[in-house]
């Protein structure tokens, strides 16, 4: 062994660890919650904003379940990383996407399947989410599995604060319940009030998601395109 290759391996030796919450870890969880958030930023994941916002468990549920798919999907992949071919390594993400989905399905209808039966073929298309691909392919295969796993518990989250957020309004004023509690006092009914029936339609899921947009944008201008 040469006397350089030695060195670097002393050098490796003595160089501290990276704490598990460096702040260049804590960036992997914060930044997709708002300055690179999946849905608002990078414009991902909008077919199931659109589909399953319209009352607020489902949306629930389904945010869980991605952000449990991400996680292990990141890890996994990270940890084959350096043992997938090149030229095979989306329908290896794939397989290990399809997978997770498969499993996760299966305990949804074991365990939620009212659920399960509202959220229908939306499970399945985790498997081709752009978020949940974009991330194996641009983050996992070239990095460890911590941080991975971080990358993939992050951009779960940001994912799922907006669909939260947004069946949270279209069930608030579109049949005036959240989590089937009745929220908006029957005594405004009395005095005229109306549920908004537009909310539960699917172009108020998208305006929804553009009004989110708007707030985001003039509340961080540096998302501001020029």
């Amino acid at each position: 062994m040469s006397e350089t290759t030695q060195e670097v391996e002393k050098v490796e030796e003595k160089a501290p660890r990276e704490p598990l919450f460096s702040k260049k870890n804590r960036k992997l969880i914060t930044d997709p919650l708002n300055d690179d958030n999946p849905i608002t930023v990078q414009v991902l994941g909008i077919c199931s904003a659109l589909a399953v916002t319209v009352k607020l468990k489902p949306s629930i549920v389904m945010s869980l379940s991605v952000v449990a798919v991400m996680i292990f999907a990141n890890l996994i992949i990270s940890l084959i990383r350096n043992l997938v071919p090149n030229r095979v390594r989306i329908i290896v993400q794939l397989v290990v996407v399809a997978f997770l989905v498969i499993l996760v399905d299966q305990i949804l209808k074991a365990f939620v399947y009212d659920v399960s039966k509202q959220l229908s073929v939306f499970v399945g298309l985790i498997i081709t989410n752009c978020i949940v691909m974009g991330r194996l392919e641009a983050f996992a295969m070239g990095n460890k599995p911590w941080p991975s796993i971080l990358d993939g518990f992050g951009n779960g989250l940001g994912y799922a604060w907006i669909l939260v957020a947004v069946a949270f309004f279209r069930e608030l004023f579109g049949s005036g319940q959240l989590l089937g509690l009745q929220i908006v006092p029957e005594a405004f009914f009395s005095f005229g009030y109306m549920n908004n029936g537009l909310m539960i339609l699917p172009p108020m899921a998208l305006i929804t998601v553009g009004i989110i947009i708007w707030v985001q944008r003039s509340r961080n201008t540096k998302l501001i395109e020029e």
